[in-house]
């Protein structure tokens, strides 16, 4: 009985050795990152080419990029400053874009090492965006230290700012006329991101149809004819991720 309980204890220790995990550090994120960040740099750049083409205020280009730190979110902003929206307009329109950060970082916060500050979790769950939670929720550790996760997020983070910045810069430079043409490449970047995903997936382009076919409503029919440009864009959204839930309640077949 003693052998067998001996053996028993050691197979144990063993499982609960192998279970043991190297605390992952702050460089072991930023390396984890460099892919991030290499893909934000000229997207980045695009960010800062059209908002100075736009005529967005430079001060204000980068401080979206400092406070906001949402790709999406801020070429839309920038699309909405163009067109004149009013201030509220836009930063409802940036909040509905932004709602599915509630639930990433939920999602993240139940891999983050116990015991961990709210301070900490409030600073981290600013960086998280679609990559680098992509980036985390893929990694095989069952728990995440608040360190690695910094540098994941900085890493992007410095990445996206670095390229807004170059992108003003190099804005300055531009021909007025060229300026002015790179109002269309928003316009260019947003189909070519959504063509790609309408051909993989059926739910992705019913709902692309739809919010077409509801904006395109809301712009034609008279009785819209006051409707600003970010209501239009708030409606729109609102009733095309309504109607998307009860057609594909479960999300949908690729």
């Amino acid at each position: 009985m003693r052998n067998g309980t001996s053996e028993t204890n050691i197979t144990a220790l063993q499982k609960a050795s192998s279970t043991v995990q190297e605390r992952l550090t702050f460089a072991n994120g930023a390396a984890a990152g460099v892919p991030v960040a290499v893909g934000y740099l000229p997207i980045a750049v695009t960010f800062g080419l059209l908002a100075k083409s736009s005529g967005v205020p430079d001060y204000i280009t980068i401080m979206m990029s400092f406070f906001i730190f949402a790709g999406a979110s801020q070429f839309v902003g920038v699309n909405l400053l163009a067109l004149g929206a009013a201030h509220w307009e836009i930063v409802f329109t940036t909040f509905i874009i932004n709602l599915r950060h509630f639930l990433m970082t939920a999602s993240l916060t139940r891999r983050v090492e116990e015991g961990t500050a709210k301070k900490w979790l409030a600073l981290l769950s600013f960086g998280v965006t679609d990559e680098t939670f992509t980036v985390a929720s893929l990694r095989r550790e069952r728990e995440l230290s608040p360190a690695f996760l910094l540098g994941l997020n900085l890493i992007a983070f410095s990445a996206w700012n670095a390229g807004t910045w170059a992108g003003i810069f190099l804005g300055s430079g531009l021909p007025e006329a060229i300026q002015t043409s790179m109002g269309i490449a928003l316009y260019a970047m947003f189909i070519g991101l959504l063509v790609p995903s309408m051909k993989k997936s059926r739910p992705v382009l019913v709902i692309s149809l739809l919010a077409v076919g509801i904006h395109s409503f809301l712009q034609w029919f008279p009785l819209f004819e006051g409707l600003s440009a970010g209501w239009g864009i708030i409606i729109t959204t609102i009733l095309a991720a309504a109607a998307g839930a009860v057609i594909f309640p479960g999300g949908g077949k690729a």
